[in-house]
């Protein structure tokens, strides 16, 4: 008489495990960097090898991949396209006890703008280009092409994951995916970080009042203008931020007219085509030298 098969089960939510795995791999052969998530949406801790970042091994912690321990380790940072890595026992273990699936977006060339409520996803439709989206459990992610700088609370209820974050996966979504527009890259400029890094307003020379030659309206429309020249350029960027920066300080760098407000809205133009803050104030302090200002 034939005796009958034992199986024996592995401990853990072996169907779960299964799934998370199969979408994780899934996701991971079309370049997708992927983790596990426990409970609660949050990364597994790192190892005791890794703990505090004692290993040294991602200090800086810039990349994707996993580190050189086994362990799923450097939440974001963990995240990998390897099979190999993500079916080897100790990741095996991990996603025995994960609740979902999590993805790098800045390592697959992406950037999610989470939006978390109602409102976020009313504003969204009026200020953000169609892109593809997925629903998650209150509101919408909304995936775009490119990647740029995480920040979490740009506005009510709305998050921008990308480089060194990561995504909960939630399904392929609906939609074409479109290009990173202008209009997402200016949500992560925010007042606090344009205070520290542009330069103060040019001091008003001994003598001087009101600018002597030009009319409040006239400068308005100058920054206008300013700043239209910069979200239009479509290539050399760099160039076109100096030029523009030195055409205005030409004008009014002497007078007394320029506000820390105005500066501001030159570097928001600027870094909204991806100009970093280093480089704005590059630019800025070279007009001025070249003005002799």
């Amino acid at each position: 008489m034939t005796q009958p098969t034992v199986i024996r089960r592995v401990p853990g939510p072996q169907p779960q495990l299964a799934e998370l795995l199969r979408s994780a791999l899934t996701l991971a052969a079309t370049g997708v960097p992927v983790l596990p998530l426990r409970q609660g949406k949050v990364p597994f801790g790192n190892c005791h090898q890794c703990a505090h970042n004692v290993c040294g091994g991602r200090p800086n912690m810039k990349s994707a991949g996993p580190c050189r321990c086994p362990g799923v380790c450097h939440a974001w940072a963990a995240a990998t396209t390897d099979p190999a890595v993500l079916t080897s026992p100790a990741w095996t273990a991990a996603w025995q006890r994960a609740a979902a699936v999590a993805y790098h977006p800045g390592g697959a060339g992406l950037t999610v703008v989470d939006l978390d409520d109602a409102d976020a996803m009313v504003w969204a439709r009026t200020a953000l280009p169609a892109t593809r989206t997925v629903p998650t459990t209150r509101g919408e992610h909304w995936i775009y092409r490119g990647t740029m700088a995480s920040r979490n609370a740009v506005r009510p209820g709305v998050d921008i994951k990308s480089a060194m974050a990561y995504a909960r996966y939630l399904g392929p979504g609906t939609g074409t995916m479109t290009a990173l527009p202008d209009a997402v890259r200016a949500l992560a400029v925010t007042e606090s970080s344009l205070a520290r890094s542009a330069p103060q307003a040019l001091a008003v020379p001994a003598g001087a009042r009101k600018c002597p030659h030009r009319s409040p309206a006239f400068l308005e429309r100058g920054i206008a203008m300013a700043e239209q020249r910069i979200t239009e350029a479509s290539s050399a960027v760099h160039a076109t931020v100096y030029r523009t920066f030195l055409a205005v300080l030409s004008t009014h760098g002497r007078c007394g007219c320029l506000t820390d407000a105005h500066v501001c809205r030159l570097f928001t133009a600027a870094q909204s085509k991806g100009e970093t803050a280093r480089h704005c104030t590059d630019a800025w302090t070279n007009a001025r030298t070249t003005l002799g200002l």
